[in-house]
């Protein structure tokens, strides 16, 4: 079967594949899955830095997914990808599309000139490391992984302001 990857455009025709994918990745890792409408809106108005790299099968048929965005800085200020999500459908693992999505991501950082690509895995998930580790990923155990959101996130930039002249966040 022929494969290709290749970017999401905006008003991708993969785009119906590309939410049905993403509805079994939710349903995966067990955790809510919004509306299709929402899941389309989405993608269509995602920030111009989040990118996407679409592993099809065939026309309109997507295999799998790497979702990423260039980050700076980083080692000597240069820049680098963060790998956000990446995943291939059920069905269609152990085909070497993972691998071939991660071999278009790190041909996607070299291109740009940029010096690494970033991401985090489920430290439980041995096999999953395993793999990463096979392909030349290493383990960062110096680094912890923060995440803030919900009540967290809304405390936090409570009565901060963005000055529109120079960029900075200043008190209220």
């Amino acid at each position: 079967m022929t494969t290709r990857i290749r970017f999401l455009l905006q008003h991708d025709a993969a785009l119906p594949g590309l939410v049905e994918l993403m509805q079994e990745m939710q349903t995966h890792y067990r955790v809510y899955c919004p509306p299709c409408e929402e899941i389309v809106a989405g993608l269509v108005d995602r920030p111009a830095a989040a990118e996407i790299l679409l592993c099809e099968e065939e026309e309109g048929f997507v295999a799998g997914f790497a979702a990423f965005c260039a980050i700076y800085p980083g080692p000597g200020l240069s820049p680098g990808i963060f790998l956000k999500e990446i995943y291939v459908r059920a069905a269609r693992r152990d085909r070497g599309i993972g691998e071939a999505l991660l071999r278009a991501l790190a041909a996607t950082a070299l291109s740009r000139g940029f010096s690494r690509i970033d991401w985090t895995a489920d430290a439980s998930d041995t096999r999953l490391v395993s793999y990463y580790e096979r392909l030349g990923g290493v383990p960062r155990p110096d680094k912890l992984f923060f995440r803030l959101d919900g009540e967290a996130l809304g405390k936090l930039a409570d009565g901060a302001a963005i000055a529109s002249y120079g960029g900075s966040v200043l008190p209220s």
